[in-house]
């Protein structure tokens, strides 16, 4: 188990730097709203959802109606749905694991899961549960950090979230290095930009996810038939 968490942390090092600070600014924005470090830590354990967790902190403020809170998650985080798609039977697998998988897969854990090439020694399973688990506690520590540290120090938050996009940025440079083929980063990337156009800044990832997602699957149905017929 030792060596599974040393391999485990070593490839989540992007996600601890990259949710490490943006957990601080979770934690700021928060304390700013008026709730402690006691907030952070639940809310980063059993809510655990990235961006909205932001949104959430203008919600606890304003008193919205747990319907409206519900939907707008849906919305927000049906990305996840996707992802979820090409792991499931993956996680089933890992029996008590499965629903702890389900509920810690965020895109940056869905990025080294896909990305991380596991040694023949190592348990995947474990290295997979491992990768999840510690990818949360880096958010947890980061919220409760800054929790604490906006109750003793006044901050100036301008740009600070700019962490998350800088944390895309480098496991995107280094799965592009590792990986031999680049056709379903250029196909995400296309599809990315083109939906950008077409719906805005405000509702293009979902469409863009659709179509990547139904390319790549015809992509991969082609292959295989032609593999076949072969």
């Amino acid at each position: 188990m030792k060596k599974t968490l040393q391999f485990a942390f070593i490839q989540t090092l992007p996600v601890f730097f990259g949710y490490i600070f943006l957990g601080i600014a979770f934690g700021l924005l928060l304390q700013k709203a008026g709730f402690n470090a006691l907030w952070a830590l639940f809310i980063s354990t059993f809510v655990y959802a990235g961006s909205m967790q932001f949104v959430l902190i203008s919600f606890l403020s304003s008193g919205i109606s747990l319907i409206s809170v519900a939907l707008i998650t849906l919305s927000v985080n049906s990305r996840h749905i996707f992802y979820g798609l090409s792991f499931i039977e993956k996680f089933k697998s890992m029996g008590k694991a499965y629903p702890y998988m389900i509920f810690s897969l965020t895109d940056e854990t869905y990025s080294l899961l896909c990305g991380t090439t596991i040694p023949a020694h190592l348990d995947v399973k474990k290295v997979r549960f491992s990768i999840a688990l510690l990818d949360q506690v880096y958010w947890i520590l980061g919220s409760v950090l800054g929790a604490l540290l906006g109750e003793l120090i006044l901050f100036n938050t301008t740009g600070i979230d700019f962490a998350m996009t800088a944390l895309f940025v480098v496991i995107f440079v280094e799965q592009w290095l590792a990986a031999k083929s680049h056709f379903a980063a250029l196909l995400g990337l296309s599809c990315g930009v083109l939906s950008l156009i077409v719906f805005g800044p405000s509702n293009f990832i979902l469409p863009a996810l659709i179509v990547t997602v139904s390319v790549l699957t015809f992509h991969k149905n082609a292959a295989l038939t032609k593999e076949e017929l072969s």
